[in-house]
């Protein structure tokens, strides 16, 4: 909102539920917007799970992909498709962009779960500090009571002693 984007779709609430047609919903969304034109580049920026404690923030390109990392490796190589290249690219395009979208939210929600956790952790190791503090005041202070009393009985015995 600070940098006046515009949003044009919004998924809420869907790490409540996450399921596999949360991920078709939003490739077959940035799908039409990339076909339509209304956009000629697609990134994603989500939380990569490194572990409970590490998440790492990643930029992907989405849209068009990118086939830079297979040219070298593809560039001799002559295959036969059957059926046809077109055919074989509309059946799989889909499934991969597919599972690209699930691999993200999966990761984005791993790496929040992985976050709580160790916010839990922490606030509980904080809250046990604080009750360990708490209970060692409370403790020197009614020892200090006991003992003033103590003093104040044995102090009343003397007089009533040598009174």
């Amino acid at each position: 909102r600070k940098r006046n984007f515009t949003i044009d779709e919004k998924f809420i609430n869907i790490f409540n539920h996450l399921e596999y047609a949360h991920a078709q919903e939003i490739t077959r969304f940035l799908v039409d917007q990339y076909v339509d034109e209304k956009t000629d580049l697609i990134e994603v920026v989500y939380n990569e799970f490194k572990n409970a404690v590490q998440q790492n923030l990643v930029v992907e390109r989405y849209l068009p992909m990118s086939t830079e990392e297979f040219e070298g490796e593809l560039k001799n190589v002559d295959y036969i498709y059957e059926p046809d290249k077109l055919q074989l690219l509309e059946a799989l395009l889909p499934k991969h962009l597919n599972l690209q979208t699930w691999r993200i939210l999966l990761e984005s929600n791993a790496a929040e779960q992985g976050a709580r956790m160790t916010a839990m952790e922490n606030a509980t190791d904080n809250a046990s500090d604080l009750i360990s503090e708490l209970t060692l005041t409370y403790n020197k202070a009614r020892q200090a009571t006991i003992t003033r009393e103590i003093s104040e009985i044995v102090g009343g015995a003397e007089a009533l002693r040598s009174g």
